[in-house]
């Protein structure tokens, strides 16, 4: 009986540290004065829905191009962590540990100094300015973290299964797609989620990278947090952390969806 008091407590203060910064982020973007040491604001405006709603800066265009940008970013990752992760768990081959290695070596390089780095690099190529090079910079910031799931779920499934079904006649994609596949479901959906937060939040490497042309949601939001605005800063970061939730919700949707049909 007190494990499990003690567990609904943990769940309501786990729910409050939740739900009390965003609620405080949706008062504030209504804001318009609220002055120390008052608890509740001394006036509203509607000026931060204005901005959003009919601003120079399209409120949908931002959202089209970051979901866009961060969704790409995540199933391109996912893909190739899930055949990095087989390639390194399931197969023995010179360099296995080498090739390992590579894959988690973008997070021994600092954020600042990768970005203007590969800017010099794109410079060359032609990659600057462009929102293929931005998706480049990002994929190489998700994918160590894509594979280092996948990874560990990967080593945990192992090859029994497809094995077996491989014994009883199936071949490599059927195998794969039948035994193995849904038993990786709770991996790439981590990875994608994972994958997809860390390009949405991306801010220095698509500024630096992107030179101001490929705009995000994070491009706009930080702005305005370092000029002090809080009423529209609130604002921006409400939208953007709903939207975030909005497409994490639609990728457990999917997943639940195929699980009923009984695709995976």
């Amino acid at each position: 009986m007190g494990k499990k008091w003690f567990s609904r407590l943990l769940l309501l203060v786990t729910a409050v540290c939740i739900l009390l910064p965003a609620a405080l982020l949706l008062v504030w973007s209504v804001t318009g004065r609220w002055p120390w040491p008052r608890l509740t604001p001394e006036t509203y405006t509607l000026r931060t829905l204005r901005e959003l709603l009919f601003g120079s800066t399209s409120l949908l265009r931002l959202l089209g191009s970051s979901v866009a940008l961060a969704g790409t970013t995540a199933v391109l990752s996912t893909a190739v962590a899930v055949l990095t992760a087989r390639a390194t768990e399931l197969y023995r081959f010179p360099g296995r540990s080498l090739a390992r290695f590579c894959g988690l070596l973008p997070l021994l390089i600092p954020g600042t100094v990768f970005a203007i780095g590969v800017h010099l690099v794109f410079l060359r190529l032609g990659l600057a300015d462009t929102v293929a090079g931005v998706l480049l910079v990002h994929l190489v910031t998700a994918l160590p973290y894509a594979i280092a799931i996948l990874t560990d779920v990967t080593a945990a499934v192992g090859a029994n299964l497809e094995e077996q079904a491989a014994v009883l006649g199936a071949g490599p994609l059927a195998a794969f797609r039948w035994a193995t596949l849904p038993r990786l479901v709770p991996g790439i959906l981590s990875s994608l989620s994972m994958a997809f937060t860390l390009s949405y939040s991306q801010y220095f490497s698509t500024l630096i990278v992107g030179g101001g042309r490929v705009r995000t949601l994070a491009m706009v939001l930080v702005p305005y947090i370092q000029s002090g605005d809080r009423p529209l800063a609130s604002a921006y970061a409400a939208v953007f952390t709903g939207s975030a939730l909005l497409v994490f919700a639609l990728f457990e949707w999917a997943i639940h969806r195929l699980e009923r049909r009984g695709e995976l």
